[in-house]
């Protein structure tokens, strides 16, 4: 008989982190663990409340199906029980880490997909003042691609701040849905010379007729709260969207997010593998499906004060593959 084990846990962030959503001090996961005979496979989620989650009802999505999942412990049945979000990523999670330690083998290997290799990953400065921000991307001095986050139209300023602080950079504008539709236009104008990208959600996940639909128009726009599953991805490009972030926990895990990364890149989308920040078992997933991806954004354990177990090893900006005793 399977067990299902499930409980919250919350790590400490390294600092502050501040987006245009909140900033917060720590994070609360929520950790699954299937077992099944002498196996057991893991997975982590983080609720959001950006998409009414907390980790209470994620665990009650959770234990409302533990009854009929244990029956049938298959990753395409887990996706008629639960809609895509950070519940279901978790048990997805757990059910293809079972899978490989079922087969003795890596996950790549039982998903038929290709080994992971190192890679280079961006690294992420929350909102802050200008200088600030100037500061930390001369910290970050190691990491050729930075992600800044911004609140509001404000931003901009520190967007220049940082591109004249590391002028060898390559940016990615994180807006978080802070942009009006007139306030973008002003935007692209004024980075449109700068090595930007790409701006990740500038407007309100809704407003799709408000995207310049330009071919050419530089830098390219980012879907991130726009984007849950493949469903989404037809009016996203009608919008004018030319790139997706595609994260777990938003998804649902692996499973959708294979079809995700498939049918975004027949269309055409650049491919932003992401995250929330989490440590490295809600990494390692994604990490494990990076060669379908075109930038990498999973520096998620390097913004928390600790991280798990056999956590995922970065070297500077290079993130590498996981270690079968983290996950697959």
């Amino acid at each position: 008989m399977a067990e299902i084990i499930v409980k919250s846990r919350k790590w400490p962030v390294d600092g502050s982190f501040r987006i245009a959503h909140g900033s917060l001090t720590e994070i609360e996961v929520v950790e699954v663990k299937i077992k099944h005979k002498e196996y057991s496979g893991r997975g982590e989620c983080r609720p959001y409340a950006r998409y009414d989650e907390t980790p209470d009802s994620v665990i009650s999505q959770i234990t409302g199906i533990k009854d009929d999942l244990t029956q049938n412990l298959d990753t395409d049945y887990l996706q008629t029980l639960l809609p895509a979000g950070a519940a279901r990523n978790a048990l997805d999670c757990a059910l293809w880490d079972l899978k490989a330690k079922q087969a003795g083998s890596r996950i790549w290997n039982v998903l038929n997909i290709p080994k992971p290799k190192a890679r280079l990953t961006t690294f992420t400065l929350s909102i802050d003042t200008p200088k600030n921000m100037a500061r930390a991307a001369i910290k970050a001095s190691n990491y050729p691609i930075l992600k800044l986050k911004i609140g509001d139209y404000s931003g901009l300023e520190a967007c220049l701040s940082v591109m004249h602080a590391r002028p060898d950079a390559q940016l990615i504008v994180d807006a978080n849905e802070s942009l009006t539709p007139d306030e973008l236009n002003k935007f692209t104008n004024a980075l449109s010379s700068y090595p930007v990208l790409m701006i990740e959600q500038p407007l309100k996940h809704a407003e799709y007729n408000s995207v310049d639909h330009s071919p050419h128009n530089l830098p390219i726009l980012c879907a991130d709260e726009s984007l849950h599953t493949t469903e989404d991805l037809q009016k996203l490009w009608e919008a004018g969207y030319r790139a997706v972030n595609l994260k777990l926990d938003k998804c649902g895990g692996v499973t959708e997010a294979l079809k995700l990364f498939t049918t975004a890149k027949n269309m055409g989308f650049v491919v932003m593998a992401g995250c929330m920040v989490g440590t490295s078992l809600a990494m390692a997933p994604m990490m494990a499906l990076s060669s379908f991806a075109d930038v990498l954004d999973l520096d998620g354990p390097l913004l928390l004060a600790k991280d798990i177990g056999y956590g995922l090893r970065y070297e500077g900006p290079i993130v590498h593959q996981p270690r079968r005793q983290l996950w697959g």
